[in-house]
């Protein structure tokens, strides 16, 4: 009998074991401690880089979100966005769907600070989306953890970013996109939220004036017509707190002030619109969903030790 109960008590602890072990050793060697022997202060460095960075302007929020979604999206979460343009090739980063991007000298100050530490150890992917998980959660966000152990890709080409969504595109298109990445419909609606922070410029809305959509409100179109006389680069929030990460996006698209035309197809469409409602009702169940799909989003086509690098300079192949 003494020997049944050891040997219950044993299987459990195996099994509890490989609980564990499953938890922290991930996709493609990826892990919640992967630093933990080798750079263990790299999280609290890129945590008070970040801290300090929004301190002295809060925009910054917004950027490195989408920093880590524009990476991710094109070649996987390999920093691919980080590199600069050559002689020989035009990166990533100078496709005009990425000029707007902001953020990047908050990278290189966590980089150059987790070198003088531990050199060669941290990849510049896995400090892209730590800032952008500290960034959520210094906004008001969500906290939530993310394994590392993503390594650096070796590719950036202003081609490869056609594969980023438009501002132009309507549900079905946005659903079919996120489904080639692995996302649900939910998923996606999830994602979306990011644009609780941040700024549109006026050259990926004014479209919508000249056409008088239908889905906007009228009174919504003409601040964004107002916001349009500044000139193409003319910025105008997402949602009245665009500093803060919070649920108040999707209140905006149920009163159909969305910004671009690709946020109020999301309650336009009956195939997202109870995502939308169910979002701006519970705050707690968006935070849920929005966690959950960014730690599903980091591990888009991680590189390993054979494909990848840890780059000593983000902003060029070593």
């Amino acid at each position: 009998m003494a020997k049944m109960v050891m040997s219950n008590i044993v299987g459990m602890l195996l099994f509890m074991e490989m609980i564990v072990s499953g938890f922290r050793f991930g996709v493609d060697g990826l892990s919640m401690d992967y630093y933990l022997m080798r750079c263990p202060f790299a999280e609290q460095i890129v945590k008070n880089i970040v801290s300090r960075a929004l301190q002295d302007d809060p925009t910054l929020a917004a950027g490195l979100v989408r920093m880590h979604f524009h990476d991710c999206f094109i070649e996987g979460c390999d920093a691919s966005i980080l590199i600069d343009s050559t002689k020989d090739n035009t990166a990533e980063k100078d496709s005009p769907a990425n000029l707007s991007l902001r953020g990047y000298e908050v990278i290189d100050e966590a980089k150059e600070e987790i070198e003088n530490q531990c050199p060669g150890v941290v990849s510049c992917a896995d400090i892209v989306a730590m800032a952008a998980r500290d960034a959520v959660f210094f906004a008001g966000g969500p906290v939530y953890d993310i394994p590392k152990g993503r390594k650096d890709g070796r590719r950036s080409k202003i081609e490869d970013t056609i594969n980023l969504p438009f501002p132009t595109f309507n549900a079905s298109e946005l659903i079919r996109q996120f489904g080639q990445h692995g996302f649900t419909a939910q998923e996606m609606v999830a994602l979306s939220g990011a644009h609780t922070l941040g700024v549109a410029r006026c050259a990926t809305f004014k479209n919508r004036l000249s056409s008088s959509d239908p889905t906007m409100d009228s009174e919504f179109a003409k601040t964004l017509s107002k916001t349009c006389r500044g000139g193409d680069n003319a910025e105008q929030p997402f949602d009245p707190t665009s500093n803060t990460f919070d649920n108040l996006y999707f209140s905006t698209l149920q009163r159909k002030s969305g910004l671009l035309f690709s946020d109020q197809t999301l309650f336009t469409s009956p195939r997202t619109r109870a995502i939308v409602n169910g979002y701006a009702f519970n705050e707690a169940m968006f935070f849920f969903d929005f966690q959950q799909a960014m730690v599903k989003m980091g591990l888009l086509d991680v590189k390993d030790g054979s494909k990848g690098e840890v780059r000593e300079n983000c902003r060029k192949i070593n």
